[in-house]
Formats: structure tokens, C-alpha cells, sequence
């Protein structure tokens, strides 16, 4: 599947890809400031933003996504940069394509299966959500709250959703809510390890990578190094974008060095 792109800057190419229920456009800051000396591709994995709607969502097939779209605009090798869910299909890339993936980072996602967090009851109050167009945002939030109890996190879902005279996510919920089973899992390619440079970037306040999944991120990247943004809870970018732009601008660095175009 060819996906969404929204391309800046020119000079090694840095792929980023987003978490669940995210799209490019989360990445709008810090794509504009690595474009200053990168070509940046931020994508619209698919079921979201502005990519297409398809079954299954699977990590393999996320991948490949990925893989193909990079392929198409001739931009392999890429350093990929990606967050959560991202993170984990950054790392299914790298273990089953080694050679298009430059340099890795994974921010705040482990290579292990996780809980819902409560995902499901998210997506089950989205889908839920009467889109008319007398659907305000302050409507839509209230409708949510039960569900989403965290407000920062029912706002930036609302960032998926288009009001006006036809509101529409800018999700494929439905695809997503079927493929909750594949999202929440992991299993890497049998034998498969990357040995690329590895950065994993993890939040402080955050426990989606605890401390005895490292043998498990070593056995299938070797070089992982590891660094905490102390601040930060999950949503890394957000929480410290300055401490997120300054750890990634640096792991980035070699690529400027080797010429890497």
C-alpha cells in the first residue's frame, strides 16, 4: 500500500512514523526542525490521516507499507524514527529489511506484546460518537470523557475528527477496532536481528518500557543504546519536544557525516 507522505527539507532521509490513532501531522514541529537538515517524510500509516482504509494491521504488513511507500519515492535507505505502535512497526522493518533502514529509533515501545491501555474502550466511544453537524468539539469531548478520562488525551483524538456539515474521523475505525488483537501484539521474524545503530527513547513517567524487557530489545538489537527523557511520559514529543528534538537531532548526527543522501 502506498501511503500518505507530507515531505520537508532535503539531505538524508529520516522516515517518522506515528502511534495509534495518530497521523503525520502530530509530528508537524519537529519534522520543521529536522528539515533544516534532513529530508524529512512524515507518514500516515495506514487507517490513518489521510492513508488508505484496508484490513488487517498486522506488523508485517505495516511494515511492508512502510517499506513500499519509502521504496517508491527513493528514499532507502531512511533512518526511521517512530512512536509507539510506530516504534513497533519501525522495528519490524528494520528485523525483516535491514538494509532500508539507516539508523532506528524507538520511542517509548518495547519489542513485546502490551495490554489494551485502554484502547478498545477508545475506539468503542469513537465509533459510538453521533456525528451530526450540529456535533461541536465541547459535545464531542463530554461524549468522550467517560471513556477517555484524560483530558489532553480525549483532545488529541479530536484531532482525528473533521466537524462542520459531514464530521468524519479521519480514522478507519472500524479497521482499527477488528485489528485491536494484532495492534496489542509482537512477534518478530524467526532468527531476525538488526545490528544497525538503535536508539530507544524513553519517557521518564512512563512504564511501557520497564527495565526487564532489555534482554529481550538486546537479544533482537544488539546495539541498542538507551536514553530517558525524565520528564516525559508517553507521549514523548509532547510532554518535552525540546529534550525529544535534541535526543533525536543527535542520534541523526553520523548520518550528516557519512554523506548519507
Amino acid at each position: 500500500m502506498r501511503l500518505h507522505v507530507i515531505e520537508a527539507g532535503a539531505g538524508p532521509t529520516v522516515a517518522i512514523l506515528h502511534g495509534l490513532f495518530g497521523s503525520a501531522r502530530n509530528f508537524a514541529t519537529i519534522q520543521r526542525r529536522l528539515a533544516a537538515r534532513f529530508r524529512v517524510l512524515a507518514l500516515d500509516l495506514r487507517n490513518h490521516g489521510d492513508s488508505p482504509r484496508a484490513a488487517g494491521m498486522d506488523y508485517a504488513t505495516l511494515a511492508e507499507d512502510v517499506r513500499e511507500t519509502l521504496a517508491a519515492l527513493g528514499a532507502l535507505p531512511a533512518a526511521v524514527v517512530g512512536h509507539s505502535m510506530g516504534g513497533k512497526v519501525a522495528m519490524r522493518l528494520a528485523l525483516a529489511a535491514p538494509a532500508a533502514v539507516s539508523r532506528l529509533a524507538v520511542c517509548d515501545i518495547a519489542p513485546v506484546p502490551y495490554p489494551s491501555h485502554g484502547h478498545r474502550a477508545y475506539v468503542a466511544a469513537m465509533r459510538a460518537l453521533p456525528l451530526s453537524p450540529a456535533l461541536t468539539r465541547a459535545a464531542a469531548e463530554a461524549a468522550l470523557a467517560d471513556a477517555v478520562p484524560s483530558a489532553p488525551l480525549r483532545q488529541f483524538l479530536l484531532h482525528s475528527l473533521r466537524f462542520g456539515a459531514a464530521p468524519s474521523w479521519r480514522l478507519g475505525l472500524a479497521e482499527i477496532a477488528a485489528a485491536m488483537p494484532a495492534i496489542e501484539s509482537w512477534e518478530a521474524p524467526l532468527g531476525a536481528s538488526y545490528a544497525g545503530p538503535t536508539l530507544f527513547l524513553t519517557g521518564g513517567r512512563s512504564d511501557y518500557v520497564r527495565p526487564e524487557y532489555r534482554p529481550a530489545i538486546r537479544a533482537l538489537f544488539p546495539h541498542a543504546r538507551f536514553v530517558t527523557l525524565k520528564q516525559a511520559g508517553h507521549w514523548l514529543h509532547a510532554d518535552d519536544p525540546e529534550g525529544f528534538l535534541a535526543a533525536i537531532a543527535a542520534f541523526l548526527d553520523p548520518l550528516l557525516e557519512q554523506g548519507r543522501f
